[in-house]
């Protein structure tokens, strides 16, 4: 039995593997790369078997951000050439769920640029999601910044499941990517949606210009919040962003930290998220190994690969794609 065999049956078993076998893991070598792939299927595959869950993104407000975050074309200080609206009308967002629906998405994410929504906005999106329950059987993420708590009583009203809120970062390295807002100021939106009843979801970008030990930080601290989903966003850079010209990453590195993340949170939804097309490449397939989730179609202001690619991919690894059923209850 291979270590990586080995360490994944101690997960299994309810173990926390340590610091150092975390940075193990971001330091296994690249001729060990499979058994460790090997490991994280096995503790998918005990929680997920080998089916995928499909994710679609709405952009629903584009730019017009007053925040600093260096990855983000939307940001106040980003030069990047975006398209620019104000919040989109309610029959677009539903037929952006109808869309959603068609290519089995199993949650449609309604996404919106900004600190964080006004109480005019959550009622407008608030109102949609009313109508999507009525109409298709699907998870529905929001993602509209920080939240207070009676706006998240109002999601969870209109029967919005999910709420995406990432971390991004490491605390330590926290200010080094963003100042306009705290680390702190996004865990706690992370608690308001916990305790409105709302799934909390919660995730990273990597590449990012920190530290093995950051990364580290990151799947821990989304461990310790219980985060029921993390996408996992590898940094694609953005000309006209401060972090534009930043290629930290390559795919084989990308795939080990798939693994770390699914290795310290063995239970939760591991989704590739943005920047997979660009830094996984050709390894694009390996990485279903350790995550269970991915995005199709666009990402907020760039575009992601052909659905139909996607579809296909899963088709030739054996896997297959999670369907949520008419009559299923969506929790």
């Amino acid at each position: 039995m291979s270590r990586w065999i080995e360490l994944a049956e101690n997960v299994l078993n309810g173990d926390e593997i340590s610091d150092l076998e975390a940075m193990n893991i971001l330091n296994c070598p690249d001729d060990e790369l499979l058994e460790l792939l090997q490991g994280a299927y096995r503790i998918r595959h005990h929680y997920y078997g080998n089916k995928v869950k499909l994710n679609m993104i709405l952009n629903t407000k584009s730019g017009l951000c007053p925040e600093n975050c260096s990855y983000c074309s939307q940001s106040v200080i980003s030069t990047a050439p975006i398209e620019k609206y104000r919040m989109m009308d309610k029959e677009t967002i539903l037929k952006g769920a109808e869309r959603a629906r068609q290519l089995n998405a199993g949650t449609f994410c309604i996404v919106a640029s900004g600190r964080g929504p006004s109480d005019k906005e959550v009622e407008h999106i608030a109102s949609a999601v009313e109508e999507m329950k009525e109409r298709y059987q699907m998870k529905i993420c929001a993602c509209l910044g920080l939240l207070k708590p009676e706006q998240a009583k109002r999601l969870k009203e209109a029967g919005v499941d999910r709420y995406n809120h990432n971390i991004n970062t490491s605390e330590r390295h926290y200010e080094n990517i963003t100042t306009s807002h705290t680390y702190e100021d996004r865990v706690e939106t992370i608690e308001t949606v916990k305790e409105s009843g709302i799934s909390p979801c919660s995730g990273v970008i990597v590449g990012m210009k920190e530290t093995k030990e950051d990364v580290i930080h990151m799947a821990r601290s989304l461990h310790i919040l219980d985060a029921d989903s993390i996408p996992v966003n590898f940094l694609n850079p953005i000309e006209g962003t401060p972090l534009e010209g930043v290629r930290e990453l390559n795919p084989i590195y990308c795939l080990k930290v798939l693994c770390l993340f699914r290795y310290i949170n063995p239970s939760k939804e591991i989704r590739i998220a943005g920047g997979r097309e660009v830094n996984l490449r050709s390894l694009q397939p390996f990485g279903l190994y350790p995550a269970n989730s991915i995005f199709i179609g666009d990402y907020l202001t760039t575009e992601g690969q052909e659905t139909t690619a996607d579809h296909q991919m899963i088709k030739d690894l054996g896997f297959e794609i999670e369907i949520v059923q008419e009559k299923e209850q969506v929790i």
